[in-house]
């Protein structure tokens, strides 16, 4: 594995871990500084997001409650790109973003304060290891 990925994987890592770390103490801390770091080749993860739907209420009343929280105002957070973003009926909205390791508490906190009571969250981090793994392919060739 080549040293830019390593670098990528561990800032990923340890980030997920130092959120998690705070995740009992999250809703007494104040939500974190808009962030201004943009994604780059060294320090780019990917965040694919899972937003999964109350079943048991109308999508007036979700649509309303996202509004009234300021939902699509504060998401996806300002410099952040988005990669995808596609209703998967039965779940939700599953959203990929690319984005600093450095920002991923930032995404957190704005889910929280803006869709949690609308839809339950699941956050799956990854890396591009397209460039690696195609390189590998053709050495192997």
């Amino acid at each position: 594995m080549n040293h830019r990925v390593r670098s990528i994987i561990n800032a990923a890592l340890l980030t997920t871990a130092l959120a998690w770390a705070g995740a009992a103490s999250a809703q007494q801390v104040a939500a974190p500084a808009a962030g201004s770091a943009t994604a780059t080749p060294d320090n780019a993860v990917l965040l694919t997001v899972f937003l999964k739907h109350d079943q048991s209420r109308p999508l007036g009343e979700l649509n309303a409650q996202l509004k009234k929280q300021g939902f699509y105002k504060a998401f996806p957070p300002a410099g952040m790109e988005v990669v995808s973003w596609y209703v998967t009926m039965g779940i939700g909205q599953v959203i990929t973003l690319r984005l600093p390791a450095s920002r991923i508490r930032e995404v957190n906190r704005v889910l929280e304060d803006t869709a949690w009571g609308v839809y339950r969250t699941e956050f799956y981090p990854a890396y591009d290891y397209k460039a690696v793994g195609m390189a590998e392919h053709d050495k192997a060739q």
